[in-house]
C-alpha cells in the first residue's frame, strides 16, 4: 500500500497561512467580527470587561485555523486496490486509510475518492477526530459493464475542527489504476488443431538420445544423469556436455481481431464489435489453458506478444494479450493487410479470427492469410445483417477454406466453439477430444 503524498505547489498562491485563513467557516468569520467589534465597543465605552471577551471570540477561530494548518500537512493517506485487474461486470475493493502522524489529534475528516463516471459515484466518507499516531480504514466497492483502464484519484480530503470554525481542504497527487478485462466465456475442452506440422493428436518431437551428429548438447548440471553425457562434444569442448532432454513442439495458436470501424455497426456493451473482443479473450484464454502458445493480431499489424518478446511464462503472455484486449479500440482501417504482417511467419498453426463485415477483397487477404494455417474458424461477428448477406458471407469465408459461423448475440460463444470443432473433425482436419 503506497503512501499519498500531496502534490507540489498545491498551496494557495498567497502562502500556506493565509490559504488556512481562507478556510474559514461563516461560523468562523462571524467569531472574529464579533470579537473586533467587541474590542472596538470596549475601547470606546472603557470597558476592560469587554475587551476579554472580544479577544475570547476572535482566539477561537484563529486557534482552530493553526492547529488544523499543522494538523493538514500530517495526514497521510494509501489506497489499495484489490484486485487491480478484474473482469466486465466483476467488483473490486479499494481500500483506505489514513493516520494521524501528528502529535495533537485531528479534526472531524471528510474523505472523497475520485472515480470515473463508469465506476459509479465519488464515494464519500466523514471520520471522527482520529488521536495521535492512529488511523481509520474505509472500503468501498467499485464495478464497470465496460473494459477500459480507469484512473483512481487522487484522493482528496477536508479537515474540519470540532467547533465548525475552519474547513481545510487537501489533495493528494497519487493515484491507482484499475483495469477491467473483457467479458470471458467458458468454452467446452475440445481441441481444434494448431499442433506443430499440422498434428492434431499433439505429438511431440523427439531430439536423439544417442550418437547422433546433430545434437546440440548443453553445459552438464549438478544431477544430470552421466549416461546422457555426450563424449565427443565433451572431448571437443573439454568440459562435460550431456544430450538434451526430449523437447515437445507446443500447439500453436493465432487469434486474430478484425478492429476496423467501418465493419461494425452500433457501440455499447453488447455491441458486436464488443461480442467479438469478449469472444478473443475467451478463446485466448481457453487455449492457453490447453497448453496452447497464444499470439494476438489485429487489422493495424499489432501483435501480441511480438517478436520482441522475450518470455516463455504463460501466465505473463496471457497478462499482455488481455491487458491489450482491454484498451483496443477501432481502427480507421479499410483492410486486414496488416494483419498478414502481423501474423508470425510460417506456420501460425490454429488460426481463430473474430471479423465484421468483409467484402470479396478482405476475404482474399483471408484466404491467404488461411495459407498459414493448419485449421482456421472465422467467427463473422454479426449485427442486424440482411441474412442472405450473411449467408453469401460465410458461403464465400467458407470457400476461402475457413470454417465460418456466425456470431449472434445472445449465442453462448462455447456452442459455436463446439460446433466449429465437430465440422473440423468431419472435414477431416484433426480435431482431437479433451485431455
Amino acid at each position: 500500500m503506497a503512501e499519498h503524498r500531496p502534490p507540489a505547489g498545491a498551496e494557495d498562491d498567497r502562502g500556506p497561512l493565509r490559504a488556512a485563513f481562507a478556510g474559514l467557516t461563516t461560523r468562523g468569520r462571524s467569531f472574529l467580527a464579533a470579537g473586533g467589534a467587541a474590542a472596538a465597543c470596549a475601547y470606546l465605552l472603557g470597558q476592560p470587561d469587554l475587551l476579554r471577551v472580544g479577544m475570547l471570540l476572535a482566539a477561537l477561530p484563529v486557534l482552530c485555523v493553526l492547529v488544523l494548518h499543522g494538523t493538514r500537512s500530517r495526514v497521510a493517506a494509501a489506497r489499495r486496490l484489490s484486485p487491480a485487474r478484474v473482469g466486465a461486470g466483476s467488483e473490486a475493493r479499494v481500500h483506505l486509510r489514513v493516520e494521524n502522524v501528528a502529535r495533537v489529534p485531528s479534526g472531524l475528516l471528510l474523505l472523497q475518492d475520485r472515480v470515473p463516471y463508469v465506476l459509479g459515484p465519488r464515494p464519500r466518507f466523514v471520520l471522527d477526530r482520529i488521536e495521535p499516531g492512529g488511523r481509520r480504514e474505509v472500503t468501498y466497492r467499485i464495478r464497470s459493464d465496460l473494459r477500459g483502464r480507469y484512473p483512481l484519484g487522487p484522493l482528496q480530503l477536508r479537515l474540519a475542527d470540532p467547533f465548525g470554525m475552519v474547513e481545510l481542504s487537501r489533495s493528494f497527487n497519487a493515484y491507482d489504476v484499475m483495469t477491467v478485462l473483457p467479458r470471458i466465456e467458458s468454452l467446452p475442452p475440445v481441441r481444434l488443431g494448431g499442433d506443430a506440422g499440422g498434428h492434431g493428436d499433439g505429438r511431440q518431437r523427439v531430439i536423439a538420445v544417442a550418437g547422433d551428429d546433430d545434437i546440440i548438447p548443453r553445459d552438464y548440471r549438478h544431477g544430470d544423469d552421466l549416461r546422457r553425457v555426450h563424449w565427443r562434444s565433451t572431448a571437443h569442448r573439454g568440459a562435460l556436455m550431456v544430450r538434451r532432454e526430449e523437447q515437445p513442439l507446443q500447439a500453436r495458436c493465432t487469434v486474430l481481431l478484425d478492429t476496423r470501424r467501418r465493419a461494425y455497426a452500433g457501440g455499447g456493451p453488447e455491441s458486436a464489435f464488443e461480442r467479438a473482443v469478449s469472444g478473443a479473450a475467451s478463446v485466448v484464454s481457453h487455449l492457453v489453458a490447453l497448453g496452447y502458445g497464444a499470439q494476438l493480431v489485429t487489422d493495424t499489424g499489432l501483435a501480441m506478444p511480438g517478436p520482441d518478446t522475450s518470455t516463455a511464462d504463460t501466465t505473463e503472455v496471457t497478462g499482455l494479450i488481455m491487458d491489450a484486449l482491454a484498451v483496443v479500440d477501432h481502427s480507421a482501417n479499410d483492410g486486414l493487410d496488416g494483419a498478414l504482417g502481423g501474423a508470425r511467419g510460417g506456420d501460425t498453426g490454429l488460426l481463430i479470427a473474430f471479423i465484421g463485415a468483409v467484402d470479396d477483397e478482405q476475404i482474399a487477404v483471408l484466404g491467404r492469410l488461411r495459407q498459414r494455417a493448419t485449421g482456421a474458424v472465422a467467427l463473422l461477428a454479426a449485427g442486424q445483417w440482411d441474412p442472405a448477406y450473411e449467408a453469401d458471407r460465410l458461403r464465400a469465408l467458407g470457400q476461402a477454406g475457413w470454417t465460418a459461423l456466425a456470431l449472434h448475440q445472445g449465442v453462448p460463444l462455447g456452442r459455436l466453439w463446439q460446433q466449429a470443432a465437430l465440422e473440423l473433425a468431419g472435414a477431416g482436419r484433426g480435431v482431437t477430444g479433451p485431455r
